[in-house]
């Protein structure tokens, strides 16, 4: 087959828009008030779902807080530690009880239910300023910690998901690139996919099942041009022409163009198969890199990360943004410990810890982004990422996403009338 060249969207490009944005030094948070450690005293919890584990907490209790006393010595922290699997539950117990803790980590699209039972500070009274936030970030990931007109978090990691390819399976088959188009896409995968003479699937060309469905989805959908809610965040758009293009494509991956198979690969596998090459391609959490480095490190120079391109490129973001509490009896310690966090400093040993990716964009000149691809790789092109999220509701409905698209999947459900039937339930959620 003769090898196929392809224009592709170089990182330079990329960087140039992040660097616009300003490199600006941070000493922590996005101050314009800046706290006198003196005046700032008060025993605070946390309430985090990173940091776990023994390295996890042995990273935040003997290298961070140790420093952050010496900053701030008449401040004392009590942490709790969760998961991301427990967290919404411990938060709404902390909401019906009254204790809320004083600084809390939580996920892109918690903070807008959060913010809107009001249990969270509004962090300009705290001398936080959306503005100066964008000084550091990019907006889309201010955006994330804002709710009605008000920034009620700090952003500290994120949590990506893009293509990646396995090069030496594609240049196998004679294609020196990852797609560039859908249209490419499709072809790769049917193209990649091996199956036995029994029809026995032995490599997806394309995997999705690996990955949430409903961050599979979103990533589609981004890449087919679409958003998940309007801009007011009225109401649901995901079951618009883009979405039912999205969830189309998927279904016609799975049931088509036979480029995988229900139940070939899941959630729930030890060793993602781009790694031991059950897959050519797939969507991918940026923390890839990290896992082939552990399992299979001959493998990592054979991955390559690319932008999933339909009517617009496609990348999901997620992440862990730090809140304060409204009630909090030391808003000042807390402010101080909220912006210790999202410093540089804290900020990267917090994602290195996880392999997650920075959302400052001073750090992508870091050794760690720069000797990690996948982690630079989202870092210069966050200008085009989208988040998922939206409504105060959002996180009462975003548990029905999966089934709607898995019925699609399964050929249980058009992809029309799926996303129909879960726009119904979602605008009925927004409107209650």
């Amino acid at each position: 087959m003769e090898v196929k060249s392809r224009m592709r969207r170089t990182a330079s490009v990329a960087m140039v828009a992040l660097m616009g944005l300003g490199l600006v030094a941070c000493s922590a948070g996005g101050s314009d008030t800046p706290l006198d450690p003196d005046e700032v005293s008060g025993e605070i919890s946390l309430l985090t779902p990173i940091f776990e584990g023994s390295p996890g907490q042995d990273l935040l209790e003997d290298e961070l807080l140790p420093k952050f006393y010496e900053e701030y010595p008449n401040v004392k922290v009590n942490v709790d530690y969760t998961t991301y699997g427990n967290l919404n539950e411990k938060l709404t117990t902390a909401v019906v009880s009254g204790l809320v803790p004083d600084v809390m980590l939580m996920g892109v699209g918690w903070v807008e239910g959060f913010a809107s039972k009001n249990v969270l500070a509004d962090l300009g009274e705290l001398g936080l300023s959306e503005s100066s936030l964008k000084e550091k970030y990019t907006d889309a990931i201010v955006d994330a910690g804002t709710w009605d007109g008000k920034v009620y978090a700090v952003p500290i990691m994120l949590d990506t998901r893009f293509g990646v390819a396995r090069m030496d399976i594609l240049k196998e088959a004679g294609y020196d690139s990852p797609p560039s188009s859908w249209e490419e896409l499709i072809e790769i995968a049917e193209a990649t996919t091996v199956r036995s003479s029994s029809g026995k699937l032995e490599r997806a060309g394309f995997d999705m099942l690996s990955l949430d469905a409903r961050q599979a989805f979103e990533t589609m959908l981004f890449s087919a041009g679409g958003d998940i809610f309007n801009d007011d965040d009225t109401e649901p758009t995901f079951n618009g022409p883009e979405g039912v293009a999205a969830l189309g494509l998927m279904s016609d991956l799975i049931n088509k163009y036979k480029v995988e198979d229900i139940g070939f690969t899941s959630t729930d596998d030890i060793v993602n198969p781009l790694i031991n090459g059950r897959a050519a391609m797939g969507i991918a959490h940026n923390n890839l890199w990290s896992q082939t480095l552990a399992a299979d490190p001959t493998v990592i120079d054979n991955l390559e990360p690319f932008l999933i391109q339909g009517e617009a490129p496609g990348m999901f973001f997620g992440g862990t943004l730090a809140t304060v509490a409204k009630n909090s009896k030391s808003p000042q310690a807390a402010r101080a410990l909220l912006e210790f966090l999202s410093s540089p400093e804290a900020a990267l040993a917090a994602n290195e810890q996880r392999g997650n990716v920075p959302a400052l964009t001073e750090l992508l000149d870091s050794d760690y982004v720069q000797s990690n691809r996948f982690v630079q790789f989202a870092m210069e092109n966050l200008d085009v990422a989208k988040r998922e999220g939206g409504p105060a509701k959002w996180l009462e409905v975003r548990g029905d996403v999966a089934p709607a698209v898995q019925s699609a999947l399964l050929g249980q459900s058009t992809p029309e009338k799926a996303l129909d039937d879960l726009a119904g339930l979602v605008q009925s959620a927004i409107d209650r």
